[in-house]
């Protein structure tokens, strides 16, 4: 009787072969979104899909420029959130994959419009609208008459008390200074930039911690997204916000594949889920009130 010998190498080769229960797929994401948001959501997913998730939290602007340091090298499979802007310019220069999610038809136009945009590369996820935060019992205290307008920001009454974001690494900062262009026409907001800057106590990296500031009434007044002000009054802190009256801006929260992407297929399964009505609930149960881009995302009346 013949015996028939297999090599040592293939059978180590066989031996080690991972079966479709040990190789768990995963994925690397940069989340821009508020911290507590991007923790449930990354549980929710991997919960439902058995993917392993990586996921850090930085502000839109630091994702953008990572993003294209590593371009060549790609570490990051998915950007979640942020302001619309850095999207569109990640998209314009190569830096995110074409996808078209099946759940695209289930969005409103402005979510739709913004997929067309970038030829289908980042997608709208949530909308929201700037505005003023202020906390009010620091108001009452310095008897300060609240802020209604942009120009507000500049009285006398409001020197050392506003804060903005940092332009270099916020979206927030970046959606603001474009809003001030197109309110007052660029050689007027840099004039108003130049002026508020001179009431303005600190820039901080994060588009969400001026008004965090405001809540713990560490400045009296921020420059801030007001889903970001509703969030903070939700928590019982004393903050209220006001839609400028000479008209204010508003941001597209998108979602992106970053190109060449290791992680591809799950990737693709995250944008379809995070495109779901059950996956933009999530914003909304952990008290983040932008609007969800899924028109069959039950919205609440009163946050």
């Amino acid at each position: 009787m013949k015996l028939k010998l297999i090599p040592a190498a293939v059978l180590y080769a066989v031996m080690v072969i991972p079966t479709a229960s040990q190789a768990a797929d995963k994925l690397n994401v940069l989340c821009a979104a508020d911290n507590d948001w991007c923790e449930v959501m990354r549980n929710a997913f991997e919960k439902e899909t058995k993917v392993e998730v990586s996921m850090v939290r930085k502000s839109a602007g630091e994702i953008f420029a990572q993003i294209r340091a590593e371009a060549s090298n790609p570490k990051t499979d998915i950007w979640f959130g942020g302001t619309g802007d850095p999207h569109l310019q990640a998209a314009e220069q190569g830096l995110t994959e074409e996808y078209k999610s099946p759940a695209l038809a289930q969005l409103y136009p402005w979510a739709q419009k913004q997929a067309e945009q970038s030829k289908y590369r980042t997608v709208g996820i949530y909308l929201g609208v700037l505005g003023i935060g202020y906390n009010t019992e620091l108001l009452a205290k310095k008897k300060v008459t609240a802020p209604a307008c942009w120009k507000d920001l500049i009285k006398p009454e409001f020197a050392g008390e506003v804060q903005m974001a940092n332009p270099n690494a916020s979206g927030t900062a970046y959606t603001a200074i474009a809003t001030l262009v197109q309110v007052f026409g660029e050689e007027e907001a840099f004039k108003y930039l130049k002026a508020l800057h001179k009431n303005i106590n600190n820039y901080p990296r994060s588009g969400v911690a001026p008004v965090k500031a405001v809540a713990r009434g560490e400045t009296l007044t921020s420059v801030s997204f007001i889903h970001d002000v509703v969030t903070e009054a939700q928590a019982n802190f004393p903050v209220k916000s006001a839609a400028p009256c000479e008209g204010t801006g508003y941001e597209i929260g998108s979602l992106s594949i970053v190109k060449g992407a290791r992680n591809m297929d799950a990737a693709k399964k995250f944008v379809d889920w995070a495109l779901t009505p059950k996956a933009q609930k999530i914003g909304q149960d952990n008290k983040q009130y932008q609007i969800p881009s899924n028109a069959g995302t039950p919205v609440p009346s009163e946050p």
